[in-house]
């Protein structure tokens, strides 16, 4: 099969993870998720992907706390959910590695940029935790980020259909089909249609950054 797309980052809400209980983790979900990103890896296609922490916490919820202190706790929320979709990926037979924006070497690898791309370069996916490392950016400005540090042809977000996506993530394998835009082209868009909600992409070559949810029609 003829790829469009040779490398991919993928940012899965917090939420998204929690199904419809809200908070903390449905295995059910875990495992729809696992079984569409294992479907794009044996395409051949390289993974990364971001998760957030808000099915466990967000920074904005210590509305009495120091901002800082409350990012880090959100931050060590994406490792957990790292963790556990690495844990799910691996028991589906799909090599995996969490690489951290803040340094925990007994839980898992420090985010090292070559290090990343070796990996990716090797088959394995390869989850990229705790955003950017900084308080005040979210793991969305993160996901931006890591994209265009890896050089990704596209990147996609999943989220609950009041944010963006479907909850199962059911978008993943048909973004993956669709063109890049060349170096050439201007701001294009593309949509992803659920019964609840439509998300529109703006993409630009390579990178996507831009998203805006509308209601749907």
């Amino acid at each position: 099969m003829d790829n469009k797309y040779t490398r991919v980052v993928i940012k899965i809400s917090g939420e998204a993870l929690a199904g419809e209980n809200g908070f903390g983790l449905n295995n059910a979900v875990i495992a729809g998720v696992v079984e569409q990103i294992a479907k794009v890896r044996n395409m051949g296609i390289q993974i990364g992907i971001i998760i957030g922490g808000g099915n466990f916490w967000r920074g904005r919820q210590g509305a009495d706390m120091d901002r800082t202190t409350a990012d880090h706790m959100g931050m060590l929320a994406t490792v957990i959910n790292s963790l556990a979709m690495q844990d799910a990926l691996e028991h589906a037979g799909v090599p995996t590695r969490v690489m951290t924006a803040i340094e925990m070497p007994r839980v898992a690898e420090p985010y090292i940029l070559r290090r990343a791309i070796r990996h990716l370069e090797k088959g394995r996916v390869v989850i990229m935790a705790c955003g950017t490392g900084n308080p005040y950016f979210s793991t969305d400005t993160g996901a931006a980020l890591r994209a265009a540090e890896i050089q990704a042809d596209e990147r996609r977000k999943s989220a609950p259909t009041s944010f963006c996506a479907p909850k199962t993530s059911t978008a993943f394998t048909t973004a993956i089909r669709r063109k890049i835009p060349t170096p050439e082209s201007t701001t294009k868009s593309d949509t992803l249609t659920s019964s609840r909600t439509v998300c529109r992409l703006w993409t630009r070559p390579r990178y996507l950054f831009v998203w805006k949810t509308i209601s749907p029609s």
